[in-house]
């Protein structure tokens, strides 16, 4: 994926940052999902009851489903963690399912990133049988 594509997913993510909801961990993050040509965000959105608290990634999936996309091509992530942060199991699980071979871009708020394929941070996915 050509290095502006990513810079421009990245971007969206930074902006998607500052609209989250995190007043219990203040571990905001934001993420852009790239489905087809069309870039999709979410914030994390957090709740006194953890457990029903929803992730970056997972709700910009949802945008882009919403959106009418359901083929994930990447995904972003930004936070101001010191390094960058992978997406967490349960939405490397999610991510998956619509895009076994997106690459996953983090960066922090400092600038330094990392990209992965998706494979390589779930090597052994969960997956449903015949359809």
């Amino acid at each position: 994926m050509a290095d502006a594509r990513l810079d421009a997913l990245v971007e969206a993510a930074r902006a998607a940052r500052t609209r989250a909801y995190a007043p219990y961990s203040g571990f905001a993050v934001g993420a852009a999902a790239l489905g087809g040509d069309r870039i999709f965000t979410g914030g994390n959105v957090e709740n006194a009851s953890f457990p029903v608290s929803v992730c970056a990634e997972r709700n910009a999936v949802a945008a882009m489903l919403d959106g009418g996309q359901q083929r994930l091509d990447a995904v972003a992530i930004v936070t101001d963690a010191a390094a960058p942060a992978p997406p967490c199991g349960a939405c490397r699980q999610v991510l998956w399912e619509f895009g076994p071979s997106a690459l996953v871009v983090s960066e922090t708020l400092a600038g330094e990133r990392l990209v992965w394929a998706l494979g390589d941070l779930l090597p052994a996915p969960f997956e449903r049988g015949p359809r």
